[in-house]
């Protein structure tokens, strides 16, 4: 096993930088999730760990190495990528043994270290089988199979869960989390999926247009975003935004909507009177109550645990995820409120998070 360190690392494609100085840290046997939007460069970083991309700038280090100049088969990584790319006319163990055997492995190793890994996956039965024989979870696990007979001091996975249905997708989220807890080996995981970023690694390492814009447990990046963007895309259903004006009266602090709407805000913050600000709530902290926000139901969508209600407040549609069974239809009048400890304030112009001495913030 070993550590990954990216030192302000950048790479671009003529005209477009797509890694903007990217410093990270990875230690020795964590699991890190590289998670983002589409075309935010994420794939990319992945592959200038792996030395399928070269970088322009910086320096990347696999325990004590610099690896800038390696060739990818000398950095002692393994990488699993969306599609599975199996040889159609081997079998499983020819699939998963095949590294092993170009290195000159003897035929006993190959076998042993094969067994081994079908025996982690659970791929014992199919050890004869061609890959069109297989389903997409099995074949996925193959591709795994192959990445961990080499034994690799890094694994890499470049969203390898895209292209199985959701099913498949928890099953094999559980399985390469327990996997990773059991050998323990130094992971750096791609993902679009917020899921599976939150569910699958110790560390969250979210991206947008190529810079780092928040790191850190997954609940810490989910209770207390850095800005607006990490605010709204971790999360599911995504933060509710609203603007507001802060208002000081009477001692208290108030933050006014558009609609002329109040809403009490907790000690803490410095603010000045009239200040631009954006407040961020999370659905399952927004509340049907007697006395609150006037609103007016959209949408109605139960999901069995719990029910999501869409009401248009004010100029805005926010979703209110409701615990209890409600009867509730499109044109209902609702009202809607927040406890003050929930709220997340973020400054208008920049995005960035307002901080307090409150417990969320």
């Amino acid at each position: 096993m070993a550590s990954v360190r990216l030192l302000n690392v950048g790479k671009a494609f003529g005209d477009s930088e797509v890694i903007k100085s990217v410093a990270l840290d990875i230690p020795d046997g964590a699991f890190v999730v590289l998670v983002g939007p589409s075309g935010c460069g994420k794939s990319t970083l992945l592959r200038m760990i792996a030395g399928l991309e070269t970088i322009d700038r910086g320096e990347i280090r696999i325990g004590d190495r610099v690896v800038n100049a390696l060739a990818p088969k000398d950095r002692d990584v393994a990488m699993v990528f969306q599609n599975y790319a199996l040889y159609p006319h081997m079998t499983v163990a020819g699939n998963m043994g095949f590294s092993l055997k170009l290195r000159g492995e003897r035929a006993e190793v190959i076998e042993r270290k094969v067994a081994d890994a079908a025996t982690i996956l659970g791929l014992q039965p199919y050890l004869d089988r061609l890959p069109r024989q297989l389903s997409g979870g099995q074949r996925q696990r193959v591709a795994m199979g192959r990445a961990i007979v080499r034994a690799p001091r890094v694994f890499l996975f470049d969203e390898p869960l895209s292209n199985l249905d959701a099913g498949l997708r928890a099953q094999m989220r559980t399985e390469i989390k327990d996997l990773h807890q059991r050998l323990k080996t130094t992971t750096v995981y791609v993902t679009h999926d917020q899921i599976e970023a939150m569910t699958m690694g110790d560390t969250i390492v979210v991206l947008r247009d190529g810079v780092v814009q928040q790191v850190g447990a997954p609940l810490e990046v989910y209770e207390r975003p850095a800005n607006l963007f990490t605010a709204t895309f971790i999360g599911s259903p995504a933060m509710n935004i609203l603007d507001a004006e802060v208002i000081m009266a009477d001692g208290q602090t108030l933050l006014r909507l558009r609609d002329g709407a109040q809403l009490p805000l907790s000690p803490g913050y410095d603010l000045h009177d009239r200040r631009r600000v954006q407040i961020g709530i999370r659905p399952e902290h927004l509340m049907l109550t007697d006395a609150g926000l006037d609103a007016r139901v959209l949408v109605v969508e139960p999901t069995g645990a719990a029910t999501h209600v869409t009401a248009q407040l004010g100029d805005r549609s926010v979703v209110a995820v409701v615990r209890e069974r409600v009867t509730l239809s499109r044109g209902s009048a609702v009202r809607l409120s927040a406890h003050h400890e929930s709220i997340h304030l973020f400054d208008e112009a920049t995005g960035e998070r307002i901080a307090s001495s409150g417990a969320l913030s």
